[in-house]
């Protein structure tokens, strides 16, 4: 099995005690890649993205591979660099400072044949709205383009200090729907900003764009799936007290993704998904160590 991911990595500043910050890699689907890769029995994990020719984009790739995500297909820009955001927590929930108007990354569908050689053969490809954010709209459309009539995924990941304004944001997230077979939206984001009333209404969105696979994610609340043209309403469980809930989506889209893989069904992947976002959002920052990740699941 191969998934690839499409989208932004960035180096992240999180705090480590007074005036001290610790640096590291992380964005939205690149953690989905790390989660991914550290719950997968078989097969590769691959990302696409954009990075640099400085040190630190060296260090970006040397961190992929030394977790075994694959840069085969990462491309290089002559000039720009990553991307860089500060985490700021207040009572587990954190709050962002992005640098990225420069970003490498928002090249990563200036070669659309590249993309198309990337996603070549792939069982899973997955997406984001950050990915389509980062974007100019003739690169978003080219990206998309790419993407029909293979087995996409998305998280419509809204977020909108990326995009002119929420009409434009909410088409262009749309638009990818369209080409997707499985969502993975948020209902309070999708509240927010589609307005709808509740869950089913987000879950009937999105099915009614395509869709045929949806995870109606709700914030450590009662999710709704949609699979095979039933939708099941599935409990969590216990809520967690969160020491960080950044990268809580993201590990959840992951373990998901491994757990489809290997063959479970979606209520079941969507349950064990669960249960990997409500270990991650007990640990600082986004990634969680790989060693860590399979011991904790193991046990």
């Amino acid at each position: 099995m191969r998934i690839v991911c499409i989208g932004e990595c960035m180096i992240e500043l999180s705090g480590s005690g007074e005036d001290l910050w610790r640096s590291g890699f992380a964005g939205d689907t690149f953690n989905t890649a790390w989660y991914a890769r550290a719950l997968m029995t078989g097969g590769t994990v691959d990302y696409v993205t954009t990075v640099g020719s400085d040190p630190l984009s060296e260090r970006m790739l040397a961190f992929m591979a030394s977790g075994g995500i694959g840069t085969d297909h990462i491309t290089r820009h002559p000039s720009r660099v990553p991307g860089m955001y500060l985490i700021t927590l207040k009572d587990g929930e954190r709050s962002f400072t992005y640098w990225r108007d420069s970003s490498a990354a928002r090249c990563l569908a200036d070669d659309p044949d590249a993309v198309a050689a990337a996603v070549g053969g792939a069982d899973l490809v997955y997406l984001s709205g950050i990915t389509l954010g980062v974007l100019t709209s003739d690169r978003r459309a080219a990206l998309l383009e790419v993407l029909k009539g293979r087995n996409v995924a998305f998280d419509p990941n809204l977020r909108p200090r990326l995009w002119p304004d929420t009409e434009t944001m909410c088409a262009a997230i749309m638009d990818a729907a369209h080409v997707s077979r499985i969502a993975l939206p948020s209902y309070e984001d999708e509240a927010d900003f589609f307005g709808d009333a509740d869950e089913m209404a987000t879950l009937q969105r999105y099915a009614d764009a395509g869709a045929t696979e949806i995870v109606v994610k709700n914030g450590g609340g009662t999710m709704l799936v949609l699979a095979d043209g039933d939708i099941t309403t599935v409990d969590p469980g216990p809520k967690v007290q969160p020491v960080d809930t950044t990268g809580a989506g993201d590990s959840f889209n992951g373990a998901y993704f491994s757990a489809r893989m290997a063959g479970l069904g979606p209520v079941e992947a969507a349950k064990a998904a669960h249960q990997m976002a409500a270990r991650v959002i007990t640990h600082r920052g986004a990634l969680m160590p790989m060693d860590l990740i399979r011991q904790e699941t193991a046990a």
